[in-house]
């Protein structure tokens, strides 16, 4: 026999075998994985790290030329950050990968949940505890016999305040010896959750239509100047990854007359604009009537399915220029761009048409000039009281018939010839309102008619713009649900004891935590002894017949010197409340 036994001690075990997945096991494990709620979370946080390259270099989407000049800089790397479309952040391959990947772990999560919560809304309540007394919230209540309310109908009437309560209640063995009842309720809380979820999914779409079928884009009107939605109308404009042209109304704006408020009382802010007031006629199409509106700050237009805002404004000085033979070779609004206080505003004048030789200026507009003693002027006050133009004159090749594009803003001189400077015996042009200068060497002329005011407005359609707002408080509306309903259950047993008394009690559980469960409990029991008619006030007796005041009292304040005894309908001699929140047996049965 001890040969056998060593035989088979010495046989060797065999080994352990792992059962293989195969690929659809690997692909079932893989959706398991990305459609948790940790993956969720982390492609969350993946996708806010994601973005942050996109402002931290220029995007080519917002300005390719800033783009180029960036890459001509940064010769070493420029070149390398353009393969893994860091100019490109939001319409990259890795980004749209993150955002996909997050879109499809959402909905892995939430309908699944969405499920398996609905069949928890229509499936009836856990069963009835056997030892209410470990929950974490537990009370008796003794009815007296005089009281004429057998256990059936004490469990009938603390069903139906319950379901005053919002519970939603299933009562099991009504007609039995030990009738109970088992209630349930907070299912919003997991309502909330899923509504956040699927209100997070619904701001990711809307996110997604608006950079797929958006558009945004800058126009600078001068004072009757008239834009139309059209590309060529545009001075800058950022389509959407699947723009259409055909996607643009032709709606058309004309600014017809732009005004400045200037705070004129405050010493500290004088001379600080503080409101803007654009008279513009819109149109809906080219066949619509005219109409009359404003357009001010914080309050755009609704033209076309797009938002015209209101950014920016200026001074636009009125020129002729004439070039050598006298030709008229520009005439209008020159945009002067701000630079300082009071409106000190740069501008630069390109004239390519001018004949023998292209012409071009760069100075400085000032609203209203003063001199200083060394013969520098400067803008003392933001309105047109005291108007000049000042200006630096060249000639030679602007560049422009190459087709290069320029910003109309800068002048590049290093291969012009200056006419006009302060540094040369011609000095700079010095321009009132209504006069004129002639250029040297009779490359023509150049008259300052007048000032003109201009604005600039920011055009955006984006269709998923009004969706997002409803989802974001969607979500908003869905997390503070989950955070402040509770879900709890109920329970209530009832027995008569052999005396004619019925014995009554319940226990509260949270699904989580719940620091409000004995809050809960307390008006339970508070129901049900206004419903039973049971007096908690009345003093302690002692007396041998039953009473219910004494009863209740007696298990207001049993809980102190009880010390693992539990009760029950069928052991009244002990008829106490005590909670066992937090104890071995609490967290057991949680």
């Amino acid at each position: 026999m001890s040969e056998r036994v060593n035989e088979k001690k010495k046989s060797p075990k065999p080994e352990a075998v792992l059962p293989t997945l195969g690929p659809l096991g690997m692909l079932r494990w893989a959706w398991t994985q990305l459609t948790s709620m940790r993956t969720a979370l982390f492609l969350l946080l993946l996708l806010a790290v994601a973005a942050v390259p996109g402002s931290l270099f220029p995007q080519r989407p917002a300005n390719p030329a800033i783009v180029t000049q960036y890459i001509k800089d940064h010769p070493d790397y420029g070149a390398i950050l353009d393969s893994v479309q860091l100019y490109d952040v939001y319409s990259s391959a890795w980004f749209s990968a993150i955002y996909i990947l997050l879109f499809v772990s959402l909905i892995g999560c939430v309908i699944p949940r969405a499920i398996a919560h609905y069949k928890a809304m229509r499936s009836q309540p856990p069963r009835t505890p056997a030892r209410l007394s470990r929950l974490p919230e537990y009370g008796t209540l003794v009815i007296p016999a005089d009281a004429g309310i057998p256990a059936s109908a004490a469990i009938t009437d603390a069903a139906e305040l319950l379901k005053k309560r919002g519970y939603r209640v299933d009562v099991r063995d009504r007609d039995g010896a030990r009738p109970s009842l088992g209630a349930e309720r907070g299912f919003l809380k997991e309502v909330g959750n899923l509504v956040f979820h699927t209100a997070l999914i619904g701001v990711l779409v809307s996110v997604a239509a608006g950079g797929l079928f958006g558009y945004s884009g800058q126009r600078i009107l001068v004072e009757g100047d008239t834009f139309v939605n059209t590309l060529v109308g545009y001075d800058q404009f950022t389509p959407g990854t699947n723009f259409q042209s055909s996607q643009l109304q032709p709606y058309s704006v004309q600014l017809d007359k732009f005004d400045i408020t200037f705070d004129r009382e405050s010493k500290g802010k004088f001379g600080q604009p503080i409101d803007f007031t654009a008279a513009v006629t819109t149109k809906e199409n080219p066949d619509a009537p005219a109409k009359k509106e404003v357009l001010k700050v914080n309050d755009p237009l609704s033209l076309g399915g797009t938002s015209v805002y209101l950014t920016g404004n200026g001074y636009a000085p009125v020129v002729t220029i004439r070039d050598g033979a006298g030709n008229v070779a520009m005439q209008g609004p020159v945009v002067a761009k701000l630079q300082g206080e009071n409106y000190y505003s740069s501008v630069v004048i390109k004239v390519p048409d001018a004949k023998p030789e292209q012409l071009a200026f760069a100075g400085f507009f000032l609203p209203t000039a003063f001199v200083t003693d060394q013969g520098v002027s400067f803008s003392g006050d933001p309105e047109l009281i005291n108007p000049q133009l000042t200006l630096n004159s060249y000639f030679g090749d602007l560049g422009l018939d190459a087709g290069s594009p320029q910003n109309v803003f800068e002048l590049d001189v290093k291969k012009l010839t200056p006419l006009n400077a302060r540094n040369l015996d011609t000095k700079g042009i010095v321009l009132a309102p209504g006069s004129s200068y002639t250029l040297p060497n009779g490359k023509g002329s150049i008259s300052f008619d007048g000032v003109k005011r201009y604005i600039g407005v920011d055009i955006h359609h984006n269709p998923g713009q009004l969706y997002a707002l409803i989802f974001a408080l969607l979500a908003v509306a869905g997390l503070v649900t989950s955070l402040y309903v509770n879900r709890r259950r109920v329970w209530v047993r009832t027995g008569t004891h052999e005396d004619g008394r019925t014995m009554v009690e319940y226990g509260l559980l949270a699904r989580g935590e719940d620091h409000r469960l004995a809050g809960e409990a307390a008006a339970i029991r508070k129901l049900l002894s206004d419903d039973w008619l049971l007096g908690d006030d009345a003093p302690t007796g002692s007396q041998p017949a039953p009473s219910a005041t004494a009863d209740n009292d007696r298990a207001d304040t049993a809980a102190k010197g009880a010390s693992g005894a539990h009760a029950s309908p069928e052991q009244p001699a002990e008829d106490f409340i005590q909670s066992t929140a937090g104890s071995s047996e609490s967290k057991k049965d949680q």
